[in-house]
């Protein structure tokens, strides 16, 4: 299993970087769409649509709601709008955590197939457009590998430092083998990263610390709101896609959370590499 899992992650790893940094935009934006995409397949089936058709048309539904959020930001030019939908996300992940710290009590109140649906556009489209907006940035290959770091980083911190020293359970009835300790220590290692980097980079520390903790604060919630919804579904896995992985969500979770956050974060702090 070990060794499955390794031998995927190298791959992933190997085709993102070279899409991510040797090809043109319109090829990255390709790759990225098609990432999300399966992403919502497995999410209907989260929301317990289990038939090919209706799959198929909450695919297709979400990638209109995602293309039609491009058409009103001007294709990424009109930054008040941008702006405007990052908050947008920004609130729906506060409202997440909230269902989150309920659970599973909230699922009165999203357990239905159509309220989670709902939930998979909000975690979805907003992570897509996000994405996008970085990847046209100046440097926009370097920021979309830098949000991919924040998360990955978070998480290993979260996760060696959990074992280590965790006692306070962050979501018993959601994940229980996530603590606190793991949350403030994965918070810690982004930081030192972070400001480690910014020695070579020569940013505003500040502004860059504005970024990076609400970051990897919020790739937390991410990862969680994924779990929960699938313990309310029953399912250890968004899908059995990726050997050794699981689904393609179960790896791009924290991220769903963090890349409009992060792209908030830059826009408000304008901060750039």
């Amino acid at each position: 299993m070990l060794k499955q899992r390794v031998v995927t992650a190298s791959v992933l790893a190997i085709v993102f970087l070279g899409v991510l940094f040797f090809s043109p935009l319109p090829v990255f934006a390709a790759f990225i769409s098609g990432v999300y995409a399966v992403g919502v397949w497995e999410w209907a089936n989260l929301a317990g649509l289990t038939n090919r058709l209706s799959k198929t048309v909450f695919t297709l539904s979400v990638a209109f709601i995602a293309f039609l959020l491009l058409f009103v930001s001007g294709w990424l030019t009109n930054y008040a709008v941008l702006q405007s939908i990052f908050i947008a996300a920004c609130a729906w992940w506060a409202l997440s955590l909230l269902w989150i710290q309920s659970f599973p009590a909230s699922a009165v109140i999203w357990g239905g197939t159509a309220v989670r649906l709902l939930m998979g556009v909000l975690v979805i489209a907003p992570a897509w457009l996000a994405s996008l907006y970085l990847r046209q940035l100046p440097q926009g290959a370097w920021l979309v590998l830098v949000v991919v770091l924040l998360v990955a980083t978070a998480d290993i911190g979260a996760y060696f430092t959990g074992k280590a020293f965790g006692k306070r359970k962050l979501a018993p009835q959601v994940s229980p083998g996530k603590s606190w300790e793991g949350v403030w220590g994965g918070a810690v290692m982004v930081m030192a990263l972070a400001l480690i980097a910014n020695v070579f980079l020569g940013t505003n520390w500040l502004a860059l610390l504005c970024v990076v903790i609400p970051t990897a604060l919020i790739s937390v919630v991410g990862d969680l709101l994924e779990s929960m919804v699938k313990r309310h579904r029953g399912v250890k896995d968004s899908s059995q896609i990726l050997p050794g992985h699981g689904g393609v969500l179960d790896r791009i979770d924290g991220l769903t959370a963090a890349a409009p956050v992060f792209a908030l974060a830059s826009m408000m702090s304008h901060w750039h590499l």
